[in-house]
């Protein structure tokens, strides 16, 4: 399965799981329990991947690195689906940005 396959698959599993009774799937308890508690789980894992990140600075495997961008960006594709919106937005805004200044981009913001 190659990768865009996989967010496609993703995607797909994320949709389904909504409305869900919140005992069938992590995913559906997610979803049951709200914005509030899918933001935490988002912060949690941006944590363990800044920690993750330190670790492999100091000479960690970089799997344990890999696997924590793994849960931060599933969770934030839980938030996305949460929201009705899919990676597919986000990368359609990557897309967009191309052949941007990062510089640029950001000034444009203010």
């Amino acid at each position: 399965m190659d990768n865009q396959q996989i967010l496609t698959q993703l995607t797909t599993i994320l949709e389904q799981r909504k409305g869900q009774n919140a005992d069938t799937s992590y995913v559906a308890s997610l979803y049951d329990k709200g914005l509030d508690a899918i933001l935490k789980k988002i912060g949690e894992e941006a944590t363990e991947t800044v920690m993750a990140a330190k670790d492999v600075a100091h000479g960690a495997g970089k799997e344990k690195l890999v696997y924590e961008v793994a849960d931060l960006w599933f969770h934030s594709l839980v938030l996305l689906a949460d929201q009705g919106l899919s990676a597919d937005d986000v990368l359609t805004e990557l897309a967009a940005r191309f052949g941007v200044s990062g510089h640029d981009e950001k000034a444009a913001r203010k």
